[in-house]
């Protein structure tokens, strides 16, 4: 099986763009660091304002116009490299933290004064995805949105190697993008995630946080006998800590199970260089550390050059990953290695080996790591050069039980349920009880669930939660953020605490490229399980209604409630409590405009007829005007 290359790219972050956006340094020079004072965050009260902005303007979209500017790059290389590739089957994955979060604080304070909002999908998750897909002026399939919080970008990429595998398309683009907001950076300082000096100082003795940044990065990728590959992706691993909503398993085992996932499926080769995570605050690095000496062995973790791109150009979440292996592999590329921005002793519970000058010394393998809040962990394997992997068969995938929850039950009742302190279970939004409920009528049906992974889609994800965050901010300014309301206002929060509840600790993380989120879900964690990354996947299609979402999107019909339905890759009693029901068959994640017609059932919804004793042929949904949905279902 021909390793997934890398023909082209499109970049943009405070650094700049194309090759300058994730530019490696320049030999004997240390580390150049674009985070600045930043007005907007200072007028706003933050006592941290600190950031990496693109010169851009605080412009209306300005999300979508990073992510446009990002594919119009990577198009124009592709136009040189692959000229027909707008003939060819082209998909899209792509990553975001935040969204249109700009857009949705702006029509938040248009709706508390009782005005009307105009331009709906702008302020939508999925928005500024959906904008920029329609500028390609191609159809695509699979179109993929991931809601992984900052391991977005690196979960997005694996994930299109898996479509690549499986022959779905000839072409994926993939990465993602964010930008800085005052509603994200308040969150992050109440939290106390951000520094008061930059650059921050990842792994170092003293350090104190990280600065946000922003950007876009996007990676075109084709099977490897594509003419002029720059690398190769030869390696992907996804699991999930199961253990705290914001805080890293302390040993790090999450991130060792993915990182030692895309090591096997690459071959075990030699790593000489490692894309960090490093988000410089006080737990995280450390937990990183131990993460990577347990995926590499001790010895190697202290030998092998550590980057930690963020102490350039701030942590730009959504699009981080592609952005830091971007800097990577223009590393591989130019034979260098990369300097680490900060200074200060190495603190010995993390003693990653940084270099305070750009060096001559070639790499030939990277190992890029992500985190995230809900404990999600992905890790990619760049080569240089290419080695055919051995052809993974596709397994097949059935469908056992499913679970429908109308009424969202009383905090005790839940708490109850999931075996949880009724403090914990009220201090989460209703999404998140919402998704926490469904799942124990679900272990009710199928018996434990422990050791799966879940994969979440929600139509508008956190929208509630956040308009309630972004009405705190309102009233009493940035610098009052609530630090125990903020971690919900993250579509991958449902996904987090599920796991953390149930210990879902296979491939962990939310979708939500529009009203069918849910079955974005379904084919998602479908093909995760086809390819090996899972034996078991969890699937949960979750809604929550509310004056803000009916006020932006009337005519979608959205209802609150919830759907949990579990996948295997065995046909009989071995992961469920009965046989299975269905065989999953044909996926199609179309993005086609004009294509489309009305909504059809939406949201968890489409899901809902797996709850019941009828035998059925498809699922089918559609996002207008462009995405339509459908998944086939095999008899058995």
């Amino acid at each position: 099986m021909s390793t997934p290359a890398i023909v082209a790219f499109g970049a943009v972050s405070a650094l700049g763009e194309q090759r300058a956006a994730a530019n490696a340094g320049e030999y004997g020079r240390p580390a150049r660091v674009a985070i600045r004072y930043d007005d907007e965050l200072a007028r706003a009260g933050l006592t941290r304002p600190f950031a990496a902005r693109v010169q851009l303007g605080l412009v209306a979209n300005r999300a979508a116009l990073l992510l446009e500017r990002a594919l119009a790059s990577c198009a124009s290389e592709l136009d040189a490299v692959r000229p027909a590739w707008r003939s060819e089957r082209v998909g899209l994955v792509l990553g975001t933290s935040s969204g249109g979060m700009r857009e949705a604080e702006i029509a938040f304070d248009r709706l508390a004064r009782g005005e009307r909002i105009a331009d709906t999908e702008a302020v939508t998750y999925y928005g500024p995805m959906a904008r920029a897909a329609r500028w390609l002026h191609v159809p695509l399939d699979p179109s993929v949105l991931v809601l992984g919080a900052c391991a977005s970008a690196s979960i997005a990429i694996g994930v299109a190697t898996l479509w690549l595998d499986r022959a779905t398309c000839d072409l994926v683009i993939a990465g993602g993008f964010d930008e800085v907001t005052v509603f994200v950076a308040a969150g992050f300082e109440a939290l106390r995630a951000t520094t008061a000096a930059p650059p921050p100082r990842p792994f170092r003795v003293g350090r104190d946080g990280m600065a946000l940044g922003e950007g876009a990065a996007v990676l075109a990728l084709a099977r490897a006998e594509s003419p002029g590959p720059r690398c190769f992706v030869s390696g992907f691993g996804v699991a999930c800590d199961a253990g705290h909503l914001t805080a890293p398993d302390r040993q790090g085992s999450g991130l060792a199970q993915a990182a030692a996932k895309a090591l096997d499926e690459a071959g075990r080769p030699h790593v000489d260089l490692v894309s960090a995570h490093a988000t410089a605050t006080p737990y995280n690095d450390v937990a990183e550390f131990r993460g990577l000496s347990r995926a590499l062995g001790r010895e190697q973790a202290g030998e092998v050059v550590v980057h930690p791109f963020k102490a350039q150009v701030g942590h730009a979440m959504g699009a981080a990953g592609a952005l830091e292996l971007l800097a990577c592999i223009d590393a591989l590329e130019r034979g260098l290695m990369p300097a680490a921005a900060g200074e200060g002793a190495i603190d010995p519970e993390a003693p990653a080996r940084l270099l305070s000058t750009t060096g001559s010394t070639a790499p030939t393998t990277v190992l890029k790591l992500a985190s995230a809040f809900g404990g999600a962990n992905a890790a990619l394997v760049v080569t240089c050069g290419r080695e055919d992997r051995a052809a993974r068969a596709r397994r097949p995938v059935f469908l056992h039980s499913a679970a429908h929850l109308s009424e969202l039950p009383s905090l005790d009742d839940i708490a109850s349920r999931v075996r949880l302190p009724v403090e914990r279970v009220a201090r989460a939004d209703a999404l998140v009880r919402r998704g926490l409920a469904v799942l124990s009528d679900l272990e009710q049906l199928s018996g434990p669930l422990a050791g799966a992974g879940v994969v979440v889609g929600s139509a508008l994800a956190t929208l509630e939660t956040n308009a309630l965050f972004a009405a705190r901010l309102r009233e009493r300014g940035a610098s009052a953020a609530a630090p125990r309301l903020f971690p919900y206002t993250s579509p991958n929060a449902v996904a987090g605490e599920c796991s953390s509840a149930f210990g879902l600790t296979g491939p962990s993380f939310a979708v939500g490229g529009g009203m069918h989120a849910a079955l974005e879900a379904l084919a998602v964690a479908a093909v995760l399980i086809e390819s090996g990354h899972a034996e078991r996947m969890v699937v949960v299609g979750v809604d929550e209604v509310g004056p803000v979402t009916q006020a932006l999107l009337p005519e979608a019909r959205l209802v609150s409630g919830a759907v949990a339905v579990l996948l295997s890759a065995r046909e009989d009693e071995a992961f469920s409590g009965h046989r299975a029901r269905a065989r999953v068959g044909e996926i199609s994640l179309r993005r086609d405009r004009g294509a489309m017609g009305a909504y059809g059932a939406v949201g968890h919804r489409v899901l809902a007829p797996l709850a019941a004793a009828a035998p059925l042929r498809e699922l089918a949904c559609s996002s207008p005007p462009d995405v339509f949905a459908r998944v086939v279902l095999e008899p058995v």
